[in-house]
């Protein structure tokens, strides 16, 4: 939201459209003050001051920021790439010269051991072998050592191109009062990093971090991760057991989901008993008793599985059904297990710091322009509060996670305490702006000629 200028002051070249929202969340709809594209107005320039300065962010011309993006990126990969280069070819001659070395010294030993079961004292010539083992390994050790240190200044160099390519300083593009105070920011990334690598199956690492970084989770935060990532172990070594345990047990709340993952555990499990042959067959006829349940909703799909018990004796994979056999099932299962697990679980299929990572790398470049536009024009009051940004950022259908409303009298987005209020009329305002529109303990709906009690209005909550 964009404060209103004060008398007096003078006209900002850069003029933006009120009414911005949150990036990532839907637009409002028609009448309930949608924000307007933000648009630069062009302004002469002063004396001796660049045209191409004075140019609106906004208007200048995207293709030649996004081809200096991509190769600002491509000379980072491409030093990427030589030390990644370096680094295979290290590891093989590494491998090579040891696996020489263990050759050497094995032939060496058999010959010492052979001598000295025969009780002879060692030969000239087999002390001048030791020596010369011995100083062959001496070497060796030392040749790979300096070809270790030569791929320090390779990775120095990826260093060195990523500065020269990137913005190092991007901390202030966040004023620092967006959060209360450094330990709790420090404490909110730590749970974030911690709750991403829970859901990510390293429970190890996020124990260390806890323990390191002295952070105290809950054992019943850890608990639906460290189950569910149990479950998907299982799954991922093709065991369904654990998994259709745990659909059964949460039947009832998986159906009022709408999900169909019990019936999906039961009919791969039929599957592998038809991959077992002929000798499965009266074991996969018993097991189908498990379809009942599901008949009304899957009944196309379990035709098709007694439909391929007729093919068992002469083998699936010739049949027509042999697209049953395909082991894409088992990470599709593995996908459905995971986005409905965690739907009733009230957890996000997505970690949330992966998502924020996402979205910070198509916003940031965005608002690291917009902010030196804001500081060239010297207009700092556009961007003051913390819970909004100074201009809309597209960020794609996968971030649309929920509606918001934009007040059409102040052109401010809502927030939990500047909610949406619903007039009698059915018209939707602000608070702030039911407020400033009483006048003698009566309000006037901004839309229409009906007057009201102020207290009759009522919070919606989207």
């Amino acid at each position: 939201m964009f404060e209103k200028e004060p008398q007096g002051a003078p006209q900002e070249s850069l003029t933006l459209a009120p009414g911005p929202r949150a990036a990532g969340s839907r637009r409002p709809g028609p009448g309930a003050g949608a924000p307007q594209t933000p648009r630069a107005v062009e302004e002469p320039p002063l004396p001796g001051e660049s045209l191409e300065l004075r140019r609106p962010i906004l208007e200048r011309p995207a293709g030649s920021e996004s081809e200096a993006a991509m190769e600002q990126c491509a000379s980072v990969e491409r030093e990427v790439d030589k030390v990644l280069q370096k680094f295979l070819t290290y590891g093989q001659h590494c491998e090579q010269s040891l696996e020489e070395l263990l050759h050497h010294v094995g032939q060496l030993r058999a010959e010492l051991a052979s001598a000295a079961l025969q009780g002879t004292p060692l030969s000239a010539t087999l002390s001048l072998v030791m020596s010369q083992c011995c100083r062959k390994i001496k070497d060796t050790v030392q040749k790979l050592a300096s070809d270790h240190k030569d791929i320090h200044s390779s990775v120095s160099r990826v260093g060195k191109a990523i500065d020269r390519n990137f913005d190092s300083e991007i901390c202030g593009v966040v004023s620092d009062a967006v959060w209360d105070s450094r330990e709790k920011q420090q404490q909110i990334l730590q749970m974030a990093i911690v709750e991403h690598l829970y859901q990510q199956g390293m429970l190890s690492v996020a124990e260390e971090l806890c323990q390191e970084s002295t952070l105290n989770v809950d054992l019943d935060f850890k608990q639906p991760f460290l189950e569910l990532n149990r479950i998907l172990e299982a799954l991922h070594e093709q065991d369904l057991g654990p998994a259709l345990e745990w659909a059964v047990s949460h039947r009832q709340r998986l159906l009022e989901l709408n999900s169909s993952l019990e019936f999906k555990l039961h009919r791969l499990h039929f599957i592998r008993l038809l991959a077992g042959g002929p000798e499965k067959q009266l074991e996969a006829l018993s097991y189908a008793r498990h379809f009942q349940p599901f008949a009304r909703l899957h009944q196309r799909e379990i035709q098709v599985m007694m439909g391929s018990l007729v093919y068992l004796r002469l083998g699936l994979e010739k049949s027509p059904y042999c697209h049953l056999l395909d082991n894409s099932h088992w990470a599709e299962i593995c996908e459905t297990f995971t986005r409905d697990a965690c739907s009733l679980l009230g957890l996000s299929v997505e970690s949330p710091l992966s998502v924020s990572f996402a979205s910070g790398c198509v916003a940031l470049p965005v608002l690291m322009n917009i902010k030196a536009v804001i500081e060239q024009r010297q207009c700092t009051g556009v961007w003051s509060h913390k819970d909004e940004l100074p201009i809309e950022i597209e960020l794609g259908m996968k971030c649309w996670y929920h509606s918001v409303f934009a007040c059409p009298i102040l052109r401010q987005q809502t927030s939990d305490s500047n909610p949406p209020i619903k007039l009698i009329c059915g018209h939707v305002i602000s608070r702030d702006a039911l407020n400033k529109l009483i006048n003698g303990g009566k309000l006037k709906c901004p839309y229409c000629p009906m007057e009201q009690n102020p207290a009759d209005g009522k919070r919606i909550i989207f």
